[in-house]
């Protein structure tokens, strides 16, 4: 099946600091690309995988689930530790969640974590509906393209699968009951007019992990797609600085650059 335009991985060799992305729920690389590109420019190695059952069409990813998706950027990261003396992990929306959960698990492997409109439960009465709904429709309205920029879209999915939002769900009390693990120095940015994801899933992260080198940054002229919204260019900026307080190394001229 072939790849919706823009929605391919992403890669770039550079330096010795790595930076793995994670993009959100339906959604795809191309939400996060921007931000890889600006990371690469600077010197970094990026990756940027394609999450399974992503990308294509939605009839793929209802044969996908959260171990699929969390496999996937767990392989990348091992691939980045080959390579790279420190490792920073940054995510979208489930992207953040699958982030949270690598810091969790991979400890001191992981320098630092950058989370945007992080997600943290599925919302909703019709979310208890679904280990039984998900046996009679296959589809419910989709997520993507929350943004407030005019002319901005997001390369996703129109329709949400059913058995994936299922698998959703256990992913999410999964990686929220592993939040106490977390212990790298992380930044948090989210919207207050966030129209996905509520500020108390961010609330309920910030409550939970065990960092103590955290920063809270709210993104007042975004909707949730954030990465692609009129804040786009100050998450960057955040974590490129932040990149460079726990890697001294990066920004001095000639230190991160490579192949």
């Amino acid at each position: 099946m072939p790849v919706l335009p823009g929605a391919e991985p992403y890669r770039h060799e550079g330096g010795e600091v790595g930076v793995l992305l994670c993009h959100g729920f339906t959604g795809s690389p191309q939400s996060l690309r921007p931000w890889a590109e600006y990371l690469a420019e600077r010197g970094l190695t990026v990756s940027l995988p394609l999450l399974p059952g992503h990308g294509t069409r939605w009839q793929d990813m209802q044969l996908t689930g959260w171990q699929d998706w969390y496999a996937e950027v767990d392989r990348e990261l091992r691939v980045l530790r080959e390579r790279c003396s420190q490792i920073f992990v940054f995510g979208l929306s489930m992207g953040g969640a699958l982030t949270l959960r690598l810091a969790a698990k991979h400890g001191d492997a992981i320098s630092g974590i950058v989370v945007v409109t992080p997600a943290n439960k599925v919302h909703g009465l019709s979310a208890s509906a679904l280990p039984v709904a998900r046996h009679f429709v296959q589809t419910t309205k989709g997520l993507t393209s929350d943004i407030a920029k005019e002319g901005s879209e997001e390369v996703g999915y129109e329709r949400v699968p059913l058995h994936s939002a299922h698998s959703l769900r256990k992913f999410f009390r999964l990686v929220d009951g592993e939040l106490p693990q977390v212990t790298q120095p992380m930044v948090l940015l989210h919207s207050p007019q966030d129209h996905v994801v509520p500020p108390a899933d961010s609330a309920r992260i910030l409550s939970r992990v065990s960092s103590t080198d955290v920063s809270e940054i709210l993104l007042e002229q975004s909707y949730h797609v954030a990465t692609l919204d009129h804040d786009a260019e100050r998450i960057f900026e955040e974590s490129y600085a932040f990149i460079g307080r726990l890697a001294p190394s990066v920004g001095k001229k000639g230190s991160t650059t490579g192949g």
